[in-house]
């Protein structure tokens, strides 16, 4: 008994000092986005339900980053994302404001929880293309909201999921995930083409590596260019956000078992206007003991300023 209370304590003292550590000046505020892996209550004909040990590696993560908007991807039902804000309350993180959007596929949505008030809400469920004759429709939908983070300030944030590289027998998964990737950068394209000085997120788990067809679709060109924000460990190795072609800090994101390969799949994007507002230098990909336990993805979250004092 006293060693499993000794070890309770070591949990809260580890969260609490990295939650000291990473402490922001007012005016300032986090973005993260996690794929936490099959959140399930309950299984399904392809999925396991979420371990109790899975949930609680899942919510010490999200309590190590403390965001103030974090975008979640494969979480199972709207109860599901109630229990774990409210576990994430018990443990001091509010999240009064959320979104929940439900696609194609009926397991596994995306969400977003917030600190702030959301403004406008504009999800997409119902998106589809034409693949090699056949109709095909979006899997797990994109999230699209307004976000008031002050009197002053507001952003724009976009969550995606898209199709994941296992095989499926009625097309090939690369096809697939580039059209829901055209899809997704025509929402991009109708929100900056409105406002070409739209402070806009993108970010989620994209599925494939940033030379990518789909991801390069996703990144745009010319002067609507998604800003990589290359999120890296903060483990002691030179200062993040310098972009030079070889740089190399640890930047993985997911772990796919199969293959023995580890890559960076989940990205924050950023609008030009919204590059402005970017603290490079607190943005991070989580890193934890047993991060596996959680998920095969890890957490990455970026910080903005927005000028108030």
């Amino acid at each position: 008994m006293k060693s499993r209370a000794f070890s309770q304590l070591t949990f809260c003292a580890a969260v609490l000092l990295l939650s000291c550590r990473f402490v922001l000046a007012a005016g300032t505020f986090r973005v993260a986005t996690y794929n936490v892996e099959n959140y399930l209550d309950t299984p399904t004909q392809t999925r396991h339900a979420k371990s109790s040990e899975a949930k609680a590696k899942v919510q010490e993560s999200i309590l190590a980053l403390k965001p103030d908007v974090i975008a979640l991807q494969e979480i199972g039902s709207l109860s599901v994302l109630e229990q774990l804000r409210a576990s994430l309350k018990s443990a001091g993180l509010v999240f009064p404001y959320w979104e929940y959007v439900s696609g194609f596929d009926t397991n596994i949505h995306v969400a977003v929880l917030s600190k702030f008030p959301i403004t406008a809400r504009h999800p997409h469920t119902n998106d589809d293309f034409l693949l090699n004759g056949r109709r095909f429709r979006i899997s797990r939908g994109f999230a699209e909201i307004d976000i008031q983070v002050s009197a002053n300030y507001s952003f724009t944030l976009i969550t995606a999921h898209l199709k994941s590289k296992r095989p499926i027998p009625q097309a090939d998964e690369a096809e697939l995930r580039l059209e829901e990737a055209k899809i997704l950068r025509e929402k991009i394209d109708a929100r900056l083409s409105t406002n070409p000085n739209a402070d806009l997120i993108v970010l989620g788990d994209l599925n494939d590596t940033k030379d990518a067809p789909s991801t390069k679709a996703v990144l745009g060109r010319g002067k609507f260019r998604l800003v990589d924000t290359r999120p890296a460990e903060r483990n002691g190795d030179a200062p993040i956000g310098l972009h030079t072609s070889d740089q190399r800090n640890v930047t993985w994101t997911h772990f796919y078992p199969k293959e023995d390969l580890y890559s960076r799949i989940d990205y924050i994007l950023l609008s030009p206007a919204m590059n402005r507002h970017w603290l490079a230098t607190e943005t991070y990909v989580l890193s934890l003991p047993d991060w596996g336990v959680a998920s095969d993805h890890r957490p990455l979250v970026a910080t903005f300023q927005t000028g108030d004092n």
